[in-house]
């Protein structure tokens, strides 16, 4: 008895499927007056990273952010630093100049790293980072804790305002990301850390 001719049978089954008639949905309504919005979207997005593992500081000034980083467990435990915020100010030591680095593969041992945030968004906790100011946008997610400094009235209330904001005119590499990374995909065994970093520090300035 041969082997049965799956192309014939995936074909049966996509032909079967295309036959269906489905009648097509109107979208819902997106009135704008009904959009989730929060009397303070900075403590909002505060409680929404927490809750989602990561952890949100709200600091003063530039100032501020650099003592609060200095104190950052992943800040003084690190061997391998890249930062690409202008504005703070890191000893030289452990410092990793990612423009100068030509293959991404030598990034593989940054512990931190600190990266600036275009938004944050007080519905989900999520920021929007995009990539043109580094040269290797895997440092998003080989890092093993990451920091992002988010300026603080950059912050919508809902993705819906999020997506307005964003350039779809242009080609852009940009991501939302909510949280360290975190997955319990075998065996429901939760396992942080496993496609991107460990931890995820958001400092609103």
């Amino acid at each position: 008895m041969g082997l049965p001719d799956t192309n014939s049978a995936k074909n049966a089954i996509l032909g079967a499927i295309r036959a269906i008639n489905i009648p097509p949905a109107p979208l819902p309504p997106l009135q704008r007056s009904e959009w989730i919005t929060y009397p303070d979207p900075a403590a909002q997005f505060a409680i929404v990273l927490a809750s989602i593992g990561g952890t949100c500081e709200t600091v003063a000034d530039t100032a501020e952010l650099n003592e609060k980083l200095r104190h950052l467990p992943a800040f003084t435990t690190a061997r391998q630093i890249v930062n690409l915020v202008p504005h703070v100010n890191l000893p030289a030591e452990h410092l990793l100049k990612e423009q100068e680095i030509a293959d991404p593969h030598h990034l593989v041992d940054v512990d931190l790293a600190i990266m600036p945030g275009e938004f944050a968004v007080a519905e989900n906790g999520a920021v929007w980072c995009v990539t043109r100011h580094l040269r290797h946008r895997v440092l998003y997610f080989i890092t093993q804790h990451l920091a992002l400094v988010v300026p603080r009235e950059q912050i919508v209330h809902n993705m819906h305002q999020a997506y307005e904001r964003l350039a779809w005119g242009q080609a852009e590499f940009g991501l939302f990301l909510a949280g360290p990374s975190k997955t319990a995909d075998i065996e429901q065994s939760l396992v942080i850390g496993a496609h991107g970093a460990r931890s995820l520090t958001v400092f609103l300035v």
